[in-house]
């Protein structure tokens, strides 16, 4: 069943080592603090250079919504991650250095933790009254912007900019763009 999770329902919270705001989108178990999710999903706004958190254990990947982030993983070069930028994979294990490089950065932060549940991720853009299908187990669209629908079964959905929804159990879903439509999927599950 595919529920909506509404952008102005999330609580902003600051990150483990104070350099960052984040909003939780979906955990799973449902509840879990930072120690215990199989599971985390969250929208991290990021206004100033400096270290993430260090996460033993969870696999990542980040999707730059807006503005323009370099990112430093482990002893590898900085990457220069965009609202252009194919989502970017990491290991919670490796320090990891971020720098806005201009205005406020606003990211998607998945998170899995290993041997308990796995993703992918990736970015889905439709032009004007495109459409697609998709069946999915165990998911999350987050709606980043644009004009459109998402059908599930008989139930139709406007989500707004930044609205999410989850599909943790399997479901078929088609999205209809009224507009230029953008959006990132993560799919999630124990099968890895």
């Amino acid at each position: 069943m595919m529920r909506l999770l509404r952008a102005a329902d999330r609580t902003p919270q600051p990150w483990r080592n104070g350099g960052g705001v984040t909003a939780d989108v979906f955990v799973s178990p449902a509840g879990a603090g930072l120690d215990a999710f199989a599971v985390r999903l969250s929208l991290a706004r990021i206004e100033a250079a400096g270290p993430f958190s260090p996460f033993p254990g969870i696999d990542r990947t980040l999707t730059v919504v807006a503005g323009d982030l370099e990112l430093a993983v482990g002893g590898a070069p900085a990457v220069l991650l965009t609202p252009a930028s194919a989502p970017f994979r990491f290991s919670g294990d490796a320090p990891v250095a971020a720098r806005p490089t201009g205005s406020p950065v606003l990211a998607f932060n998945v998170m899995t933790r290993r041997g308990e549940a796995c993703h992918r991720v990736e970015r889905i853009r439709l032009a004007p009254g495109q459409a697609m299908a998709r069946d999915l187990r165990g998911a999350l669209l987050l709606w980043v912007e644009g004009d459109g629908v998402v059908e599930v079964g008989d139930e139709t959905l406007a989500p707004g900019p930044l609205d999410a929804l989850a599909c943790p159990d399997p479901c078929r879903l088609t999205l209809s763009a009224g507009g230029t439509l953008h959006l990132v999927l993560a799919e999630f599950d124990g099968a890895c």
